[in-house]
């Protein structure tokens, strides 16, 4: 954290009738001993990074460049995996599942014949993370939106269960509550009831 890299230069410029310049004078060129000093940051903090610059800043008007970089950042992304405390059986790992995810059922590919300790998921629809959770060395893949054909990519090397799209996603309500909560405290946030599941079970 906290990287950055430096490079020392002379820059040059005449200020004009309605300057004020921090050095140098109206009407003369001026050349001044300067340092270029380059950082890295997250995009989202860009409109925080510029308003911190242009406040610390001396210059009337200050040059600077905005390089997107091609890194991937480890940091974000789609999807997490995780051990479990204690391995468990395939079936008790299932029970886990819905009684966490309040679930009425779960359909998943054929057992493994070892115990459950390391477990990829991913909100929403996805399978196109199978063999990301499968290179991870996931014992359990849980997502939702599996097509039929889909299921086969587990090729028995792996657990997949499809929980649904809504039911995977059902706790992103509560992450926003409390990030808004603690990040706007002048704020009064309130929590949607509404269920917006379109997809019902009939069990008969």
């Amino acid at each position: 954290s906290e990287c950055s890299f430096s490079t020392a230069g002379t820059g040059s410029f005449k200020g004009g009738k309605d300057t004020n310049p921090f050095v140098g004078k109206q009407g003369e060129r001026h050349l001044e001993d300067e340092r270029k000093v380059e950082v890295v940051f997250p995009v989202h903090m860009e409109a925080e990074v510029l308003r911190a610059m242009r406040s610390a800043h001396p210059y009337e008007e200050i040059a600077f460049d905005l390089i997107r970089l091609g890194n991937e950042y480890a940091g974000v992304g789609a999807g997490m995996i995780g051990e479990l405390e204690q391995a468990m059986d395939p079936r008790a790992f299932l029970s886990l599942l819905k009684s966490a995810f309040g679930l009425i059922v779960v359909k998943h590919t054929a057992f493994q014949p070892r115990p459950v300790s390391r477990v990829a998921l991913c909100g929403g629809a996805g399978s196109f993370l199978i063999n990301n959770a499968l290179a991870a060395g996931a014992d359990v893949y849980v997502s939702g939106d599996f097509k039929y054909h889909e299921f086969f990519d587990a090729n028995d090397r792996i657990m997949i269960c499809d929980i649904g799209h809504f039911e995977s996603e059902q706790f992103t309500i509560e992450l926003l509550y409390d990030i808004l909560r603690e990040k706007f405290t002048n704020f009064a946030v309130l929590k949607t009831k509404v269920n917006t599941n379109p997809v019902h079970y009939f069990l008969g």
